[in-house]
This record gives C-alpha cells, sequence and structure tokens, in this order.
C-alpha cells in the first residue's frame, strides 16, 4: 500500500451509502492513479466488502472494537473489517472517541493482524499520548472545525507544526496526518508544507456535487507541496 496522502471519511453520508460507496471509491482511486499519490478510503462497514471488492484503492474500516474473536454481537471485530479486505481502521474518530486504554488495545489488536491504524487525536496532547501506542498514523483534528469548512491549516495552523514536532518526539516512526474543515487544494498544500505527510477528509469530497473534481484538485495541492 502506497502511503494514504489523501484519505476520504464517508462518515455515514447519505451521498455515498451502498452502491454509492462504490462509486467515489472509484472516482478516488482513479485520482490516486492519474495523480500518482497515494489515496485511501473509509466507508461504512456495511460496505467494506462491497468497496474492496469492486474497486482497488486502499480501505480503512472506521472504527474496530478492541475485543477478541468469541461473544461481540453489536462490535465490530477487526478479524472482519480485514475478513472483508479492509487494510486498516480509523481508531478514535471525535464522532466515536474511546477511552485511552481502548486505543491502545485497539492499536495492539491491529498491529497482530498486519492491519494499519490511523489514530484520531483532538489536539496536541492527545496526539503525543497516542503516538505512545505506535500507531501507524496519527491524525490531528480539531473537533471545532470538523465539517465548518474552515480549514485547520488556515485557521489553526499552530497545531499541525505542533502536533508534528510532539509526535516526532515520541516516535519518529508515526506519520502525520491533519483534518477538519480542509476542504481546497490551498488548505491540503498548507498543511503539507506546516509538516503533516496527509490528510484525513470527509464532506469537501463525499458531498461534492463532483467528488472526482473535487479529488483532483486536493491532489493537486498535495503535489504542489512537494
Amino acid at each position: 500500500m502506497d502511503f494514504p496522502t489523501i484519505v476520504v471519511n464517508m462518515k455515514a453520508y447519505p451521498q455515498v451509502l451502498g452502491e454509492d460507496s462504490v462509486k467515489l471509491s472509484k472516482d478516488v482511486a482513479e485520482v490516486g492513479q492519474e495523480k500518482d499519490i497515494g489515496v485511501g478510503v473509509s466507508p461504512q462497514y456495511a460496505s467494506l466488502y462491497r468497496v474492496t471488492s469492486e474497486v482497488d484503492v486502499p480501505v480503512f474500516a472506521q472504527h474496530v472494537d478492541p475485543i477478541e474473536p468469541g461473544r461481540g454481537t453489536g462490535t465490530s471485530l477487526p478479524e472482519s473489517a480485514k475478513k472483508a479486505g479492509a487494510v486498516g481502521s480509523l481508531v478514535n474518530h471525535s464522532e466515536k472517541q474511546i477511552e485511552m486504554e481502548k486505543i491502545e488495545k485497539s492499536v495492539e489488536r491491529l498491529g497482530e493482524l498486519g492491519l494499519t491504524s490511523i489514530v484520531c487525536a483532538e489536539d496536541v496532547e492527545t496526539a503525543g499520548k497516542v503516538a505512545e501506542f505506535g500507531p501507524d498514523m496519527v491524525a490531528v483534528e480539531p473537533p471545532e472545525l470538523i465539517g465548518s469548512g474552515r480549514s485547520v491549516s488556515q485557521v489553526n495552523p499552530e497545531i499541525i507544526e505542533e502536533t508534528v514536532e510532539e509526535v516526532n518526539s515520541v516516535d519518529p516512526d508515526v506519520h502525520v496526518l491533519c483534518g477538519a474543515g480542509v476542504s481546497t487544494g490551498e488548505d491540503v498544500k498548507i498543511a503539507i508544507e506546516l509538516g503533516a505527510e496527509g490528510i484525513l477528509i470527509a464532506s469537501a469530497v463525499a458531498k461534492a456535487d463532483d467528488p472526482k473534481e473535487k479529488m483532483s484538485e486536493l491532489a493537486e495541492g498535495a503535489l504542489a507541496a512537494k
């Protein structure tokens, strides 16, 4: 898997459920190939197998529970995500926050299965704490900017720089993404110039009138920063 410079979280948006999740994933994958940039998608759990079966793109579950196989009705077993073809999972998204000990266990369980962990953090302090668990990536996302259209890279650039510094001081092998309000190519360009290695994005692509065009714009922004 190429490092995902742009990961599109589909959340539970009605525009990208079922077959529409496949269509969006194809748009994302095509832009990745055309621009030669790493991309990924994170659909609803019910769409994981459908997307991985029909689209050649890295797919991340939106959440996994830190449980072992066995009893667990209603939970999201990491093994199930892997069996569905996912390459990893988001952990502790601001809309699905969990306790620190569960974050640690989730990262551990994903690692045991050879799956990639993207742990979300609301601030620099949290990013530093979760970096101690050795995830593959930490994505800093100030909750107040998520879905606001006000990009973290322009409204609060310091949090990106400080998160990169903090995470690198804890574990330099952990990659840093950022998100929250990112919606233009310029937003992406600034984020990467500030030290982020990629972005976690949602509504700007998932709810766009032309998702492929929006993805192309974001990809161009990332390439302009490199």
